[in-house]
C-alpha cells in the first residue's frame, strides 16, 4: 500500500498576548492545489500534533478567502503574505507559519490591525459627502486619472508593507507606507480634494510621512502591487507644497 503523503507545518503559538510563544509541529495529508487557510482548517478538525497529541486549535483570521479582505495576513517561510493565496505546492517544507510582529498578537496567528484603522482615522480616509438628502450626480473624474485611482483603492489593510517596512517597529509610531496610498487616493477625489489641506495637515504630524526611510520594501511586499513608492513621492511634494501654504497663510491652489 502506497505511504500516504503529508505536508509538514513548523507553527509559531502564543496562547495569550502575554504568555510567551512557542512552537508546534503538524503534519496534514496532501491535496493538489491545497492552501494554506486548507491546511490550517484541517488541522483544526484534528487538533493532534506530530507527537501525537492533542491540542488547543489553531487561532487565526480568515474572511473572504479570495485576498481581498486582507484579514489572513501572517509570516509565511519568513515572508509576510496572505495565507489564503499561499499555495503548498509552491513552499518549501517544512512550512513555517508566524503571526506578524509588527501587530499586538491576539492568540497564535492572530493579531489585532487596529492601528491601521484608527491611522485611516487620523488621516480622514473618507469622502466626506452628506447623505441626508440626494446630491445629484457627482463630479466626474477623467478616465485616466480613475485607472490610476482604482489602483490605490485595492488596498485591504492587510499590514503586510507595515511588516516588510523596516521603520515600522516598536520604537516608532509611523503610520505605515499604506497611508501615503490613502491619503492620495482621497485626495484625488473631485470631493475628496476639499478636505486635502486637512489630511495633509494630519499626515505632517508626528508618526506621518517623516517616518519613512525610503526603504521601498513596502512596494515589493505588497500582494495588490500597490505603486505605493509613487504615492510616497507624490505626497512628499504635495506636503512641501502645504507646509508653504501653512506658513504663509494661504488656502489657495
Amino acid at each position: 500500500m502506497a505511504e500516504t503523503k503529508t505536508v509538514k507545518f513548523i507553527i509559531t503559538r502564543q496562547d495569550s498576548a502575554d504568555s510567551a510563544p512557542y512552537e508546534e509541529e503538524f503534519e496534514v495529508p496532501y491535496r493538489p492545489n491545497m492552501n494554506v487557510i486548507s491546511a490550517l482548517m484541517e488541522i483544526r478538525r484534528n487538533p493532534v500534533n506530530t507527537k501525537g497529541q492533542a491540542t488547543t486549535p489553531i487561532t487565526w483570521e480568515m474572511n473572504c478567502l479570495e485576498e481581498v479582505c486582507g484579514a489572513c495576513s501572517m509570516v509565511i517561510n519568513g515572508k509576510p503574505r496572505q495565507s489564503c493565496s499561499a499555495l503548498v505546492d509552491q513552499l518549501e517544507q517544512p512550512i513555517r507559519l508566524a503571526p506578524m510582529k509588527t501587530f499586538p498578537i491576539v492568540r497564535d496567528l492572530q493579531v489585532d490591525r487596529s492601528r491601521m484603522f484608527d491611522s485611516l482615522k487620523k488621516v480622514k480616509a473618507w469622502i466626506p459627502i452628506d447623505g441626508t438628502y440626494d446630491l445629484g450626480p457627482g463630479p466626474r473624474m477623467a478616465e485616466r486619472k480613475r485607472q490610476w485611482a482604482y489602483e490605490l483603492s485595492k488596498c485591504m489593510t492587510c499590514g503586510v508593507c507595515l511588516e516588510a517596512c523596516p521603520n515600522v517597529n516598536d520604537k516608532s509610531n509611523f503610520m505605515g507606507p499604506f497611508v501615503f496610498g490613502q491619503v492620495r487616493l482621497f485626495n484625488t477625489h473631485p470631493t475628496g480634494a476639499m478636505n486635502k489641506a486637512e489630511r495633509l495637515n494630519a499626515f505632517m504630524e508626528d508618526g506621518g510621512l517623516q517616518g519613512c526611510g525610503n526603504s521601498q520594501n513596502c512596494v515589493q511586499a505588497c500582494p495588490k502591487g500597490i505603486p505605493l513608492t509613487t504615492s510616497i513621492a507624490a505626497i512628499n511634494r504635495d506636503a512641501t507644497l502645504q507646509s508653504f501654504k501653512n506658513f504663509f497663510g494661504s488656502d489657495h491652489e
